[in-house]
């Protein structure tokens, strides 16, 4: 699982892009500053969605606000994690809803920025409301699937493999379920509610991506990956064949050298959609008058003395 804002406390993508050896450098970057080197589904889905929202988020590592709803969700999962803690006969949905509080503070503790989300909430009812839509949404799970019949092999597994192009691919997989017979199935926990068919592709897009990366890192190709949506009650589930994951990645490929020639050039262009309402880089965007920061990275141009290529960015 991974939530967009900022990674929510995962691995980011960061290091040193490939370089063109017939290009120049025609800036300074500014210190601390890197270049992508790596590749989540979340910053995928983020390019896809708006390359310059991907800048924000990896290369001028702007700021975001918590949200109550990506805060929920981190927090249903720390819940789902560490109820498998417990031995089979006691996980049940009482022990599971009296883990919510105790998770709470750990996660007040370990991100102290989402207090902020109930600093205007004295009296702790809109703290109280949402924490019970929190343990709805776990109780939710008892009725999708029997935690006592389940011993996962791995609950939040970082995973990371290097193609032979050279590009990285990293994550963190919610569950991993090993059958005796050797199957795999890949979980992901969503909070929210299961797409309508023509929008499933792309909850897909990030499962498909943790398996490419288990099989190219292990071998062994998932036999099943289960999509759990506690808002809606529903299990998707698809079987992946190795075409499948050939498509993705080329496609990651593909998007891998859009993000490095972006890299490069610095043209970071924004795609306006109907998300755009609950981006937090707004003041930031031109498309809502804004002026990005300074663009941190040098500009690379050709050797050729062509003019250097505009930044989305003041110099």
């Amino acid at each position: 699982m991974e939530t967009s804002a900022q990674g929510a406390g995962r691995p980011d993508d960061g290091g040193t892009a490939g370089q063109d050896p017939q290009a120049v450098v025609v800036g300074a970057s500014v210190p601390g500053a890197r270049p992508p080197a790596s590749l989540s589904p979340s910053r995928a889905s983020d390019f896809m969605q708006c390359p310059l929202l991907y800048r924000f988020r990896v290369i001028d590592r702007l700021p975001e606000r918590p949200s109550e709803a990506a805060t929920r969700g981190t927090l249903v999962h720390a819940v789902l994690e560490r109820l498998f803690d417990a031995p089979a006969v006691e996980r049940t949905a009482p022990r599971a809803r009296s883990l919510v509080p105790g998770q709470w503070e750990r996660l007040r503790e370990s991100r102290p920025e989402v207090v902020e989300l109930f600093a205007d909430d004295p009296g702790g009812e809109r703290l109280a409301r949402w924490l019970g839509e929190a343990e709805r949404l776990v109780e939710r799970w008892f009725t999708l699937e029997d935690p006592t019949r389940l011993e996962p092999a791995e609950r939040e597994l970082f995973v990371e493999a290097e193609l032979e192009s050279g590009l990285t691919l990293r994550g963190i997989i919610d569950r991993v379920d090993v059958a005796p017979t050797g199957e795999v199935r890949i979980v992901d926990y969503k909070t929210g509610k299961a797409p309508r068919p023509e929008y499933a592709e792309g909850a897909l897009f990030q499962m498909k991506f943790y398996a490419l990366v288990v099989w190219r890192l292990k071998g062994v190709l998932p036999r099943r990956l289960q999509l759990v949506y506690l808002g809606s009650g529903d299990v998707v589930t698809y079987d992946p064949l190795p075409a499948d994951l050939e498509r993705v990645e080329r496609k990651l490929l593909a998007l891998w050298e859009a993000i490095r020639l972006a890299t490069e050039t610095g043209e970071w262009r924004p795609r306006p959609t109907k998300l755009c309402g609950w981006c937090d880089h707004q003041a930031h965007c031109p498309e809502f008058g804004g002026t990005p920061p300074p663009y941190p990275l040098p500009v690379r141009a050709e050797a050729s003395g062509e003019r250097e290529q505009g930044r989305m960015g003041p110099d």
